[in-house]
């Protein structure tokens, strides 16, 4: 079904995935320049790392986080922290403008009070994944996750409540947004191996970021 969100063009669209989940395609195009700038303006206060997983597994993917809180791993776990551990200092704002595109996105989804404290960004270069997963660190799982996609095109793997569930391979284009709630909060998720490609204002990578209330 597509469906065409408040007079957006009409390479603007819905797409379902399960109940409670949606890609909104191209829905973050417009706004790719301001998104790209609060990307360097936040690493630049906070770089990119990559983490180590509780197993001592390190990330493929390079993190850093903007908000109240962000989202760190090491030796101890999975958590929020409201300090960057690099540099003992919080975390910088979530700039006003991917506020707003979070909360229009939640709210073109059907999740009209979305109020996101943090925001998660992630680099993938080529080859870099991310296995499926559950987000499941926040207090509130009434709340959805909105995540926005640029740069390299990448395959968002949507499974179910079940590790062992059918997975959905989902292409996800620079710009599209995916959001996620309900009956889907706990949907199993994740990003194939990143294929090699050369977007124009990203090179060799794709950047995601996603927004969540995660205190």
């Amino acid at each position: 079904m597509n469906l065409n969100l408040f007079n957006t063009p009409p390479e603007q669209w819905t797409e379902p995935l399960s109940p409670g989940a949606q890609v909104l395609r191209q829905y973050a195009t417009a706004h790719t320049d301001s998104l790209l700038a609060g990307i360097h303006a936040i690493a630049a206060q906070a770089p990119f790392r990559q983490m180590q997983t509780p197993g001592g597994y390190t990330m493929s993917v390079a993190m850093t986080n903007c908000g109240t809180a962000g989202w760190i791993t090491d030796r101890k776990g999975y958590r929020y922290s409201t300090t960057d551990p690099l540099s003992g200092q919080a975390w910088p704002a979530i700039p006003a403008d991917f506020r707003s595109l979070a909360q229009a996105a939640a709210l073109a989804a059907g999740f009209p009070a979305f109020q996101p404290d943090a925001c998660l960004i992630n680099r993938y270069q080529v080859g870099a994944k991310m296995a499926l997963h559950q987000d499941r660190d926040e207090p509130d799982l009434t709340a959805p996750i909105v995540s926005v996609s640029l740069g390299l095109p990448a395959t968002f793997l949507w499974g179910g409540l079940q590790r062992s569930d059918k997975v959905l391979k989902v292409p996800l284009l620079h710009g599209d947004v995916v959001v996620w709630g309900r009956e889907a909060r706990l949907v199993f998720h994740g990003i194939a191996p990143l294929k090699a490609g050369q977007h124009p204002l990203l090179g060799e990578a794709r950047l995601n970021l996603t927004f969540r209330q995660a205190l």
